[in-house]
């Protein structure tokens, strides 16, 4: 990768990174541009368009991250309800430790912006929407119909970022594994 694509990359993941420890608001350009070491120079020539750009570079970013480890999971454990309930548990272990925990994905974002950017609002819509469509295709595979597992991964990605939420405010995993248990009951087996 040449220097110009690793500072764009830098800025990104700084970006993404402070986005969802900080939310929009308190992130400012002059922070990402010291913590990613990129020169100020190239944050403008990356984002030419500025921090609203840059949002949604690392929304779209970040997203792609986390639909990889969704599906990982996915992909690990044939049956839908132990492969939903292992990506929850893996979610909930960050918070075994306070120096350990990442940050909402893309949450915080989305309820600082959703109603003062249409675009911020239509990225993170697509990311949640791509999260969801993993749980619905891990779903259908194992005989859901398209409707119902739509409407599934819709509730089981909407539990989630509730959970990480709840759990970042009791600084506990208890919620999250709370949704995790519950799963056989929200997915009942086919068969």
């Amino acid at each position: 990768m040449s220097s110009r694509g690793d500072s764009r990359e830098k800025i990104l993941h700084t970006a993404s990174r402070l986005f969802q420890l900080q939310g929009y608001h308190a992130t400012g350009l002059n922070q990402i541009v010291k913590e990613s070491g990129a020169p100020k120079g190239s944050l403008y020539h990356f984002f030419p368009n500025g921090k609203e750009e840059l949002a949604i570079e690392a929304v779209t970013y970040t997203g792609k991250c986390i639909e990889d480890i969704i599906r990982h999971s996915m992909d690990k454990v044939t049956d839908p309800v132990e492969a939903i309930q292992l990506f929850i548990k893996e979610t909930a272990s960050q918070f075994d430790s306070m120096e350990s925990i990442q940050g909402i994905p893309v949450g915080l974002l989305a309820s600082e912006t959703a109603l003062i950017s249409e675009p911020l609002r239509t990225v993170c819509m697509k990311v949640f929407k791509s999260w969801e469509a993993v749980f619905a295709g891990k779903l259908m595979q194992n005989g859901f119909d398209e409707e119902e597992a739509s409407k599934l991964g819709t509730l089981i990605n909407s539990m989630i970022e509730g959970g990480i939420m709840l759990s970042l405010t009791n600084k506990n995993k208890a919620p999250l594994l709370l949704i995790a248990e519950q799963i056989p009951v929200l997915v009942r087996k086919k068969g």
